[in-house]
């Protein structure tokens, strides 16, 4: 079984697992159950499939199913919005492996300009593989200054799971790098082909302890609003609350904006933040003689 038959097994057998038959209105027949969950055989009912259909596409032998098989599964199987994207992603037709864009990406100028605008909040860009491709001076204060770092180590996951000052700094550090862990997830299953997404996935595997269970827990995630809590050396306690948007015209790019509460104490600590480190002149101007 390949790689990716592996990955569509793995994440269908977690994800039957989890269901209960309480919750899929299915009686007790009074049988053992050697695994949690629902079992094949109930899964394929539910979805209006055979079993030996619905075993097929668990080993990766029945894919591309149409598009009505995909939602009676994500129905019965009761996946969330991330969860669906995975499973077609998954299930698609395997295409002949091609080379990843290795060129770097580029942010347009009219979105540095948006950044520039928003100097009351951090904000930033993502690119392919949590790749900050820009960031605003507020965000590069509150997060870390990825314009100091080379440009193939500007990268969201590899910050939240390897520079041990996020750790201190992200609030509930755990959950964050865990989500972080599903969205990398989410972004294999699209793009498998991807070389340097393999290679950082794989730096994370070795260097973080945590990453190889959260790997196997099978957690998809597309982020897109929430809240984030970080504690900053000079100003405390910061709570924002994160939209991100993807950006128009390149659907590999997505503009992320930690917004505050108007007159909120963190709104406060971000005017002081701003003050205390804007960049100083220079030089003085000549005087006249």
């Amino acid at each position: 079984m390949d790689d990716r038959r592996t990955e569509l097994a793995d994440f269908l057998r977690t994800r039957r697992a989890r269901v209960t038959p309480d919750q899929a209105g299915l009686p007790d027949d009074g049988r053992a159950r050697r695994v949690p969950g629902l079992r094949r055989d109930e899964v394929a009912r539910l979805a209006g499939v055979s079993t030996e259909y619905y075993t097929r596409l668990e080993q990766g032998r029945a894919l591309n199913p149409s598009p009505e098989v995909v939602e009676a599964l994500a129905r019965t199987l009761r996946l969330d919005p991330s969860e669906r994207e995975h499973l077609t992603d998954l299930l698609a037709r395997p295409t002949p492996a091609r080379r990843a864009p290795t060129s770097p990406q580029r942010v347009r100028p009219g979105l540095h300009l948006m950044l520039q605008t928003l100097d009351h909040v951090p904000a930033f860009i993502l690119g392919r593989r949590t790749d900050v491709l820009a960031s605003n001076r507020l965000a590069r204060e509150v997060l870390t200054d990825f314009d100091a770092l080379p440009a193939p180590r500007r990268n969201l996951a590899r910050y939240y799971l390897l520079d041990p000052v996020a750790r201190e700094r992200v609030g509930n550090w755990a959950q964050i790098a865990a989500e972080t862990v599903a969205i990398l997830r989410l972004e294999a299953g699209r793009n498998p082909h991807d070389r340097q997404l393999a290679d950082l996935i794989g730096e994370l595997t070795v260097k973080t302890p945590e990453f190889t269970t959260w790997w196997n827990d099978h957690q998809v995630l597309r982020r897109t609003h929430g809240a984030k809590h970080y504690h900053h050396p000079l100003v405390g306690d910061l709570h924002f609350s994160y939209e991100s948007f993807q950006v128009p015209g390149d659907t590999d790019q997505t503009l992320c904006v930690y917004n505050v509460e108007p007159g909120s104490p963190t709104a406060q600590a971000l005017r002081l933040l701003t003050s205390w480190t804007a960049p100083q002149p220079t030089g003085t101007p000549e005087r006249d003689a």
